[in-house]
């Protein structure tokens, strides 16, 4: 890594943090010796950056901070271009146009070298044969979480058990060509996952739900 993107690593890694950190700390974030970091704190100090703090104490960076926005590596690049091209293949058609416009943004953002290398980078993404569209219901489905509007919808499940929910929707994974519907069941009081490919009907209510500690999709997650 360069010493240029390290530091803006640093800025980036202590603002998100917020809080006192050692050097041994930043070290490991970074995968380099705890010299290295003391270095560049001299340096990004010596630059006019408002960090408080000392060896051997730690480092704080002061909140009002605004850190330029940072150069992306060749690695980041190819990254974003790989992601990018995914979410066309995977998302909906709405989805698909967001991820075509912020490459175009980003694009248009960067250097000659820069541009070419995210435009040109050699990593694709491909629906195979057994990839079906994506569902139909997706974009209402991604505005109900966003909006946090519950959902009635119909579901068929896996054995042809037919049902009626209500549910808090929380979060959607992809699991090879199945989209799932993670929400908090209020019939079974508990977290499920849905096909959204079996649901049979959905209806986006006009009653919100708060999420909590215990009924969020982290807590989901943890779970897992």
């Amino acid at each position: 890594m360069r010493p240029a993107d390290r530091l803006f690593r640093i800025i980036q890694l202590m603002r998100a943090t917020g809080r006192v950190m050692t050097a041994r700390e930043i070290a490991e974030k970074m995968e380099v010796a705890q010299r290295t970091i003391y270095r560049d704190m001299e340096h990004l100090i010596a630059s006019g950056a408002p960090i408080d703090g000392e060896r051997g104490v730690g480092y704080l960076l002061r909140e009002a901070f605004d850190a330029p926005p940072l150069a992306f590596t060749f690695e980041q690049l190819e990254a974003l271009a790989f992601g990018t091209r995914a979410v066309q293949m995977l998302g909906d058609g709405r989805l698909a146009q967001a991820a075509r416009e912020a490459m175009e943004k980003i694009a248009h953002g960067l250097p000659p070298e820069h541009r070419h290398r995210l435009t040109a980078a050699p990593l694709r993404a491909f629906r195979s044969s057994l990839q079906p569209e994506p569902p139909a219901l997706l974009g209402e489905v991604r505005q109900a979480i966003a909006e946090r509007r519950k959902l009635r919808l119909e579901y068929d499940s896996l054995k042809n058990e037919h049902s009626e929910r209500t549910i808090w929707p929380l979060g959607l994974s992809v699991f090879g060509h199945s989209w799932l519907l993670t929400g908090w069941c209020e019939l079974r009081q508990d977290f499920r996952d849905f096909r959204v490919d079996r649901i049979g009907s959905l209806r986006v209510s006009r009653e919100r739900f708060k999420p909590t500690p215990e009924r969020s999709f982290e807590a989901y997650l943890a779970r897992m």
